[in-house]
């Protein structure tokens, strides 16, 4: 069973239906209880830190995601859901997030925002699970104003050219984060979305 977090941002239905695409059995949900009893979890997300760590407190869940990802459950952040796992945002102001990775979350300058449409990742950890069949190269779908900023950059398991390179996706152990959108990225973030399934 994998629990797609609730918090109310984000289209969590497509995620769903992307997932069961892929095979699995999903819910939605909320309750820290049945998100802690899950075999796998995934926050999805668009929108700003500030806000989502605040609905994350309300509804006791920042203790849940972390237990998870300490005890390497199969964790996958998508788009803002990526964003929270790091230390920090500027986004109106310094803002904390989870904190589960080092580095901060730092918006596009100079570039036209948000970055809307097609771009392709470069894969830097070539085995990762979350990655597997995928393309160097491949095409996925972004709609983004921030990027994230490893201080490890052995998390960094994918790349994204715009106007320089920066980390489109993490992975370390059973934990995953991508900054485009899987369930928008057709053949291959449907490929990406079944990988995460058959861990």
């Amino acid at each position: 069973m994998i629990a797609i977090i609730d918090y109310g941002m984000g289209n969590l239905r497509s995620v769903q239906k992307a997932l069961e695409k892929g095979g699995a059995q999903t819910v939605i949900t909320d309750n820290k209880d049945v998100i802690a009893k899950a075999d796998k979890i995934v926050l999805p997300g668009v929108g700003a830190i500030r806000p989502a760590m605040e609905r994350l407190k309300q509804l006791e869940l920042v203790p849940v995601i972390k237990d998870a990802v300490n005890n390497d459950k199969p964790f996958l952040g998508i788009c803002l859901g990526l964003q929270l796992l790091f230390e920090k945002t500027f986004e109106d102001g310094e803002s904390a997030a989870l904190g589960i990775l080092k580095g901060n979350v730092i918006r596009f300058s100079n570039l036209k925002v948000p970055q809307m449409g097609w771009n392709q990742i470069s894969l830097k950890q070539k085995d990762c699970r979350l990655f597997n069949g995928i393309k160097d190269g491949a095409d996925v779908y972004f709609c983004h104003s921030y990027f994230v900023q490893p201080t490890e950059k052995n998390v960094t398991a994918t790349e994204t050219d715009y106007g320089f390179k920066y980390t489109s996706a993490i992975a370390r152990k059973n934990l995953f984060g991508v900054q485009f959108h899987p369930e928008k990225s057709q053949a291959v973030g449907l490929r990406i979305l079944e990988n995460f399934v058959k861990l």
